[in-house]
């Protein structure tokens, strides 16, 4: 497990899969519902590469979900509101995510503030700037369709093998793909692993610590964007009150797929393994008729034993 995070989210999800298939049947393994699993963890899958890069320099994003909200309100508002191009309305989201990014970034790297308190706090700003900005209104999904389609892009679905996918969930893939490459064959993902696992060897090896976590934090708000994109076409409308689980449900999946909330080690590919462990769970338990109470008890459990199962890692 030292040398491959990847194997304990892996070995989970294959157990998962194993006993809801022997308790439910063939229903579970239907094509149609693997797909919708997929569907389901898009969101979460997106949300967890930011809070990915994040948690792999020792810090936390607690305003990611804010700011995919926050980033969808204003895709939405300006384009149906203000009559701009969605093309427009598309970079304005864009930028959006990367400013609350910067904001961050500047206020942990050159104030010095914790990434914890800081982002919890941002959390607050972006989600007050969302409820200001979006004047607590739900823009319907016939508005949206009737003047910018391209915003529903991300909900478009087509069959495969009577599996039903959306472009957000290629896009998903095409997200981690990226994601992986960047960390694991550029200069700048060896960067963000060596400030993670120590900043003070980092910056004598002549790494500019600081210039990196402005950069991940950016990086990680800009995906925000892209995931409200998605956001947008995974429910058709844009919601001020939309995935405001969000930040919990990405650290999940960061923590069940074997990044170590001390930074430094863990992969990209692990996130997506933790948010299908996330996915498959929920799906599972509802397909037996269990209780969303339980639910949501079985999914703060596997957090606990993820945690714990990271720190015999370190100590071993």
């Amino acid at each position: 497990m030292h040398n491959y995070p990847t194997a304990a989210p892996a070995f989970v999800l294959l157990m998962a899969v194993t006993f809801f298939y022997a308790i439910i049947g063939g229903k579970f393994l239907d094509p149609f519902n693997l797909s919708l699993v997929f569907q389901q963890v898009t969101i979460i899958g997106m949300i967890g590469v930011a809070q990915t890069l994040v948690i792999l320099t020792a810090g936390i994003d607690l305003s990611v979900g804010a700011i995919m909200v926050l980033c969808s309100v204003v895709m939405g508002r300006t384009a149906i509101h203000l009559g701009l191009p969605a093309e427009l309305a598309l970079l304005l989201g864009l930028t959006a995510g990367a400013v609350c990014g910067a904001i961050n970034g500047f206020l942990i790297t050159r104030l010095r503030l914790p990434p914890f308190i800081t982002t919890l706090g941002t959390w607050s700003i972006f989600f007050a700037l969302n409820l200001w900005y979006s004047e607590s209104e739900t823009i319907r999904s016939q508005d949206i369709a009737a003047n910018a389609p391209l915003l529903q892009f991300m909900g478009i679905s087509f069959e495969i093998f009577g599996a039903r996918f959306t472009t957000g969930t290629l896009a998903l893939f095409a997200l981690f793909a990226g994601m992986w490459y960047a960390l694991n064959h550029t200069p700048w993902g060896r960067h963000v692993y060596a400030t993670g696992d120590d900043p003070q060897a980092a910056q004598l090896a002549g790494i500019n610590t600081e210039r990196v976590l402005l950069s991940v934090y950016i990086v990680a708000g800009v995906i925000c964007a892209f995931a409200a994109w998605t956001l947008i076409g995974r429910i058709g409308s844009v919601s001020p009150q939309a995935g405001q689980s969000a930040n919990l449900d990405s650290i999940t999946a960061v923590v069940i797929g074997g990044t170590s909330l001390f930074g430094g080690r863990g992969a990209i590919v692990g996130t997506l393994l933790g948010a299908l462990v996330v996915g498959v769970f929920r799906n599972g338990l509802a397909l037996a008729g269990v209780d969303v109470l339980w639910q949501e008890f079985s999914i703060g459990l596997l957090i606990i034993v993820a945690v714990a199962v990271d720190q015999w890692i370190r100590r071993a």
